[in-house]
């Protein structure tokens, strides 16, 4: 590898390039730290360089030279993923896409961006005009456009919106493909889930067309319940009101909101809480709904406030776990989809049945136009095998797990690739350079 190394090296130059060993280690990891069981099967892999190209032309110096040396590359974004996504199982070229911040424009509706544009700068930009990225994750901050729609599936504004996956919420994507002559590809339509949730292993993102929302005043809104089954039900219920418009709704069972240091003085000891962010013009309707169901507001921010300081979003969806483990690096997590049931049975049976060992958290979202009940329970973890008990019995209780604990593509949420996704890969990446190893039916590298 050293000699393919060095010639890579020569036919980058003028790019941006990382040899630097503790920084290539660096930019060769994301969180699945998260994860006990990944932590050791991914230890030690890194990468060899890290390339930062600043445009497409670059993008296209840096595919070509792989296929050439076939040599692996990695493509990340700001790394906020939690499978292992970008880390390489076999070295070689971590292709960073962060300096690729360009907006080639924003009109009303709709955004056309480079990849490594942060979804916070890009929602800054939006407003501007009125407008609004339609999701995020709770990682919004610092993760990019690129890497979300090749690693995420939804999360914040996805009770208005739905998912990634759904049908317009990604307009088009550009792609440069990892041959001997790379070349762009734009796809556009139903063509871009041949490369959405596909963890880069089928073409280099380098534009992105999204739609956008329009942007609201936000207000952000805690409350607080004695019974765990209520404050969900309240979440379900505000999740089925159509006419209110939110963007979070976050259930935690007790004890999961006193890893919320930040938050501690609004929920108290022993209390079930429901994070919400909620459009300004739709609080009105909000006390009625928390009355009917015995609940207590205890904290409210108007939009002007809550865009200031700590935001209720860094508190939902994976950030939960971040702040659990801040406090016990032995809690990890689950991902699942509950059966679709207004009377949420299936919820309340497993949170009767693990107890505190699998900490009930829930995240509501519109799926095929219901809103549906995803969990991300945290898990005391002790064990590889108990993990594995408590997957089955969610399965054999016809609860969907997304496994967060493998870096499989196959063995992780939707269980197969796509056809169309290996189709193209095919044609975009011949010698199979891209991300290798993360899937069950692809074969390894062709080498020289």
């Amino acid at each position: 590898m050293t000699i393919k190394l060095d010639a890579l090296i020569n036919s980058l130059e003028g790019i941006e390039t990382i040899t630097d060993s503790a920084q290539v280690a660096k930019l060769s990891q994301d969180y699945h730290n998260f994860s006990p069981v990944l932590v050791p099967k991914l230890e030690g892999k890194v990468g060899d360089i890290v390339v930062r190209p600043a445009n497409e032309a670059e993008v296209l110096k840096v595919a070509a030279a792989c296929a050439k040396h076939r040599i692996p590359v990695t493509v990340r974004g700001a790394g906020t993923g939690n499978y292992g996504q970008c880390v390489p199982l076999h070295g070689g070229v971590i292709l960073d896409m962060t300096r690729m911040q360009g907006i080639p424009w924003i009109k009303p509706g709709v955004a056309r961006v480079e990849a490594g544009v942060k979804l916070a700068a890009l929602d800054k930009k939006a407003r501007e005009i009125g407008w609004e990225i339609r999701m995020a994750p709770s990682t919004y901050r610092t993760a990019t456009i690129g890497g979300f729609i090749a690693g995420g599936s939804g999360g914040v504004g996805s009770i208005q919106y739905g998912l990634l996956s759904d049908r317009g919420n990604i307009l088009a994507l550009r792609v440069i493909t990892v041959e001997d002559e790379p070349r762009a590809i734009e796809l556009r339509g139903d063509d871009v889930y041949k490369v959405n949730h596909a963890w880069g292993i089928n073409g280099i993102i380098t534009e992105v067309e999204i739609p956008l929302g329009p942007a609201y005043p936000w207000a952000e809104v805690i409350v607080t319940f004695d019974d765990f089954m209520t404050a969900a039900k309240f979440g379900q219920a505000l999740g089925n009101a159509d006419g209110m418009i939110k963007k979070l709704i976050s259930v935690f069972a007790s004890p999961i909101p006193q890893y919320f240091h930040a938050l501690q003085q609004y929920i108290p000891e022993g209390a079930h809480a429901v994070s919400l962010i909620i459009a300004e013009s739709s609080l009105e309707f909000l006390p009625g709904l928390v009355q009917q169901y015995g609940g207590q507001i205890t904290y409210e921010k108007p939009a002007e406030e809550a865009a200031k300081g700590t935001h209720l979003i860094e508190f939902s969806w994976n950030h939960t776990t971040l702040h659990a483990r801040s406090v016990d690096t032995t809690i990890t997590y689950l991902q699942s989809m509950f059966p679709s049931d207004c009377s949420l049975q299936v919820v309340e049976q497993f949170y009767h049945h693990f107890g505190d060992e699998v900490m009930m958290h829930l995240e509501f979202f519109r799926l095929n136009g219901a809103v549906v009940t995803a969990g991300l329970q945290l898990v005391r973890y002790t064990t590889e095998e108990r993990l594995n008990e408590i997957i089955r019995y969610h399965e054999e209780q016809g609860v969907s797990i997304g496994n967060p604990h493998t870096y499989i593509m196959e063995d992780g949420g939707r269980k197969v690739i796509a056809p169309e996704q290996l189709k193209f890969k095919e044609i975009v990446d011949p010698y199979r350079l891209m991300n290798p190893g993360k899937s069950k039916v692809i074969q390894l590298p062709i080498q020289n």
